[in-house]
């Protein structure tokens, strides 16, 4: 699948909710419009995880979406998804690269300049930096400066994504910061009614986004 920054555009990654069916909520993510998504499992065994990646990469390619897998290239490989995102501790992109070849688009967190042209020149496809609000889904996170956003968005040539507490109130500050796109978890995941929420992400994120 080509890849460009508008891929970025509103690029949902993953959060289970008790009570609700996953892959209805994804659907319904689909159909709001996220023009990437992330499946991110860290409590699966491996064999679990690849079934699951399969069942989503289904739903992906029914609306031309593309499906990154989160921290684990062998899934993303043996599932036939089409990219992977590692995290600072979760692998060596040049070797990711080594193992993947062109099959994968690979994302990289970065959280600073340095991190940033460490990981475009060691074949990082985009970079996923945050946290720009906090998070609330992971604890012991720093907050990214926006000065430093734009100090990274002007640095490198790959296309980048703001990930961390990004919501419909807050998304309007990132504009002028040079991103492509948002990563939403919880306010999509989170929302009553998720196609609805999507459908106005987006067309905030089209506000805020440079190409």
């Amino acid at each position: 699948m080509a890849f460009t920054g508008k891929n970025l555009l509103l690029y949902a990654v993953t959060e289970r909710y008790p009570g609700r069916d996953f892959f209805v909520q994804i659907e319904s993510a689909l159909k709001g419009g996220i023009t990437c998504l992330q499946l991110r499992e860290k409590h699966l065994s491996k064999a679990e995880f690849i079934d699951e990646a399969r069942i989503v990469k289904r739903l992906c390619e029914k609306y031309s979406v593309p499906l990154i897998i989160n921290d684990d290239v062998e899934v993303a490989l043996e599932s036939a998804s089409d990219g992977v995102h590692i995290g600072q501790d979760d692998g060596d992109v040049a070797e990711v690269r080594r193992i993947a070849g062109n099959r994968l688009i690979i994302g990289v967190s970065a959280h600073n300049v340095e991190e940033a042209l460490a990981a475009e020149k060691a074949g990082a496809d985009y970079l996923g930096c945050g946290a720009v609000f906090g998070s609330t889904t992971k604890s012991n996170v720093h907050v990214l400066p926006l000065e430093t956003l734009k100090n990274i968005t002007s640095a490198v040539k790959i296309p980048i994504v703001a990930i961390g507490g990004i919501n419909e109130n807050n998304i309007m500050q990132l504009l002028g910061t040079g991103i492509n796109g948002v990563a939403v978890i919880s306010a999509i995941f989170g929302a009553a009614d998720i196609e609805s929420k999507c459908q106005e992400l987006k067309r905030l994120s089209e506000k805020i986004v440079s190409f």
